[in-house]
């Protein structure tokens, strides 16, 4: 039995319907907050409460007397915390919102975790994690101790509360650094979406630093398979860790940090472009200069992704954004 937390977001909702469809038993729990339009979570979460191997609780994961009881009432072998607030630029103005969900609601998800003998905790991080590193491809034992916004600096703070969880009382735990995923169901907030969405409506989309960035996105049908394929993949002790010479994506303990990037970034111009050709429309662009906390660059490693699971992230941004538009088209009518 899964615990998926973050059930009706984005890549929650989609961990979820795969593991449905799997007939895997699956508790959601979710607090439907309005960071971003609500309705599109709750009917997310209404396609989910059509299986009935999934169960569906309304929490927000800050309360822990809450989080403790839905523990208590299932039989949960993995846990798949996923939920959080998200969002970089959302960071800058309300740092404290990142604080309480995001090191408060983890510290209950795995406490709960550990007190409930939890056989693997896997959990959300992010690309972010690497800050202002420019030695292009991120490898997950590169520096992640210069984070550009407080969001970042959430996301590192949970891998380092879960080193000390696997390292103290032996919970595996593996953190999975998403790299820009995208597709249908996506959030309204994302790039992907807000262009499409303006294009259609002949209004101009804002790109920041002139259209320079890179960004290596994931397509979540990649992601879905990967992180799946990881939850059955339980980290171990690792005896031959080098203490003299620590590599971080790994410990002496059942820990482990995996890139979810496909090595393959794309300039944000020819993201643009590829999104005109399959609406066929010009865009209207307004170019600003870079905005505070953005990465220009983002690239993984994919090679002890790889390792673990035989696969990387591999689908084309071309194939992704055609079946994100059509998606769109369909709900957006």
């Amino acid at each position: 039995m899964y615990l998926v937390s973050g059930s009706a977001g984005f890549i929650g909702f989609s961990i979820c319907l795969e593991l449905l469809k799997k007939k895997k038993k699956v508790i959601g729990i979710d607090n439907l907050n309005d960071y971003y339009d609500i309705k599109l979570k709750k009917k997310r979460n209404k396609i989910l409460k059509s299986f009935k191997n999934y169960f569906f609780h309304k929490i927000n994961i800050i309360n822990q007397s809450n989080v403790n009881k839905i523990f208590k009432t299932y039989k949960i072998d993995k846990v798949i915390h996923l939920a959080a607030q998200a969002g970089v630029r959302y960071s800058i103005k309300f740092p404290e919102k990142y604080i309480d969900t995001n090191i408060k609601g983890f510290f209950n998800i795995i406490e709960a975790s550990k007190r409930h003998n939890i056989k693997h905790f896997l959990y959300a991080s992010t690309s972010s994690v690497y800050g202002s590193l420019t030695n292009f491809p991120y490898k997950e034992n590169s520096s992640a101790s210069h984070p550009a916004q407080i969001y970042a600096a959430t996301k590192r703070s949970n891998e380092l509360i879960a080193h000390s969880y696997s390292s103290l009382y032996k919970l595996p735990t593996t953190g999975l650094r998403f790299f820009t995923v995208y597709g249908p169901w996506g959030r309204p907030d994302m790039a992907l979406n807000q262009f499409v969405s303006n294009i259609k409506k002949n209004k101009t989309i804002e790109v920041f630093n002139y259209g320079n960035h890179y960004r290596d996105f994931s397509y979540i049908d990649d992601i879905v398979k990967i992180t799946l394929s990881i939850s059955n993949k339980t980290p171990k002790n690792n005896y031959k860790w080098n203490r003299n010479k620590p590599n971080t994506k790994s410990s002496y303990c059942p820990y482990r940090i995996i890139n979810l990037g496909g090595n393959n970034p794309i300039k944000l111009t020819q993201f643009i472009k590829l999104i005109e050709k399959k609406l066929n429309k010009k865009a209207k662009i307004k170019y600003l200069p870079l905005q505070k906390g953005d990465m220009i660059k983002t690239q993984a490693s994919s090679k002890w992704c790889e390792e673990i699971t035989s696969t990387f992230p591999k689908i084309k941004p071309s194939y992704g954004i055609s079946k994100f538009i059509d998606w769109h088209n369909n709900y957006y009518k």
